[in-house]
């Protein structure tokens, strides 16, 4: 074994061991019976997927958050997520505010969603649509989330998922990446990737963002939720009829907030990181900054 991977393995080993009896800081322990009661017995669903539930809560003092349920981990291994997930400092991140456990129950306490979930908005009729640079705004935001989440976290993340229904809108419609994890199921001693197995995990988790990303790009364009894989829109992106169809399928509710030359552009990105998931062509920062050109951003 290369000794820079021993040691990284010797230090992370380590630092596991010892976190198991640090206090959890800055966020509060919730009690199972107000986190139940605040989810309408957990009958609130926004998003499910193999490794998670997310829970749309409305607690007594009138804050709506939202309620994360994690499945396939002990009480050591959940513990160490939440003392990681409540390290994230990141304007389009959703903040981690507390927790609860009861039983096999283990639940995530987020920050406030005042505006729900992207997939509620575009579903919506009745609510006023997202004009266009609000549009750009939020996929500006969840890319420069993930450059974060690339560059600048310790030890890298296991588990991050991208569409409409796990981005969330706070009260200005700033959007929240709300689908974070640090330790993966199964996981080995650590909680973590082997070390050795890392470069290729990072390629392969860096492929599947942009993947991601390329399809959330696309509803947001066509103002069509997907299925969570995005099936019906890749379908169309990656057909022959593409680019004759392409006035056909941009969101009507747009109207003329839009630069038709921005969204042909915008959609040729999304395609190119469609076709490219198993060999990423660019990074996540270079999107990022594409998309920051375009909208008058100062505060990433």
């Amino acid at each position: 074994m290369d000794p820079w991977i021993h040691r990284f393995r010797h230090r992370l080993l380590a630092w596991f061991h010892r976190s198991r009896s640090v206090p959890i800081l800055y966020v509060r322990r919730f009690s199972y019976k107000e986190v139940k009661r605040a989810t309408g017995g957990f009958n609130r669903v926004v998003y499910t997927n193999p490794r998670s539930a997310a829970y749309n809560a409305k607690f007594q003092d009138g804050r709506v958050a939202l309620v994360k349920e994690l499945r396939a981990l002990n009480d050591n291994l959940f513990y160490t997520e939440v003392q990681l997930l409540g390290r994230l400092h990141h304007r389009h991140l959703l903040t981690l505010r507390g927790f609860s456990t009861a039983g096999h129950k283990r639940l995530l306490v987020f920050d406030e969603i005042g505006n729900g979930s992207l997939r509620d908005l575009l579903n919506d009729p009745l609510r006023t649509p997202l004009n266009w640079r609000m549009r750009l705004q939020i996929a500006a935001g969840v890319a420069a989330a993930l450059e974060y989440l690339f560059l600048f976290t310790h030890p890298p993340m296991c588990h991050v998922s991208i569409s409409s229904s796990t981005i969330m809108l706070d009260e200005n419609f700033t959007a929240k990446i709300s689908d974070v994890g640090f330790l993966c199921s199964p996981v080995n001693i650590t909680g973590y990737p082997d070390a050795q197995q890392s470069d290729d995990f990072r390629d392969e988790k860096c492929g599947n963002i942009i993947y991601q990303l390329g399809v959330l790009i696309l509803e947001l364009i066509t103002g069509q939720s997907s299925d969570g894989t995005g099936a019906d829109l890749i379908r169309w992106i990656q057909g022959t009829n593409f680019a004759r169809s392409m006035n056909k399928m941009i969101d009507p509710d747009l109207g003329n907030s839009f630069d038709y030359k921005d969204v042909r552009n915008l959609l040729s990105i999304a395609r190119l990181c469609i076709k490219s998931r198993e060999k990423p062509r660019f990074s996540v920062a270079q999107i990022f900054r594409y998309l920051q050109s375009k909208v008058d951003l100062t505060s990433y």
